[in-house]
C-alpha cells in the first residue's frame, strides 16, 4: 500500500512545483545552403543538405499537378 500525504499541499506549493513543467521552444538557423529557417542539426526539409552534402533527394513539384486541375476547370 502506497503512503498517503500527511498534509495538504497549498495551491502556492503546486504553483511552485508546475512553474518548472513547460515546453522549450526549438531554436531555428537559416540553411547555408537555400536560406531557408530549419531546426539545428538537422537535415534541411527544403534542399535536402546537411553539413554542406547533399543528403537527401527532394522532389520538386512537377507541372502536372498545375495541368491536371486546368482540365478539371475547362470542360
Amino acid at each position: 500500500m502506497p503512503h498517503e500525504p500527511k498534509r495538504r499541499h497549498s495551491r502556492q506549493r503546486k504553483g511552485k512545483r508546475r512553474a518548472s513543467i513547460k515546453l522549450a521552444v526549438k531554436t531555428g538557423i537559416k540553411c547555408p545552403n537555400c536560406k531557408n529557417m530549419m531546426v539545428s542539426h538537422t537535415v534541411c526539409k527544403k534542399c535536402g543538405y546537411y553539413k554542406g552534402k547533399s543528403i537527401i533527394k527532394i522532389k520538386e513539384k512537377s507541372s502536372e499537378a498545375g495541368s491536371r486541375s486546368a482540365g478539371k476547370n475547362n470542360p
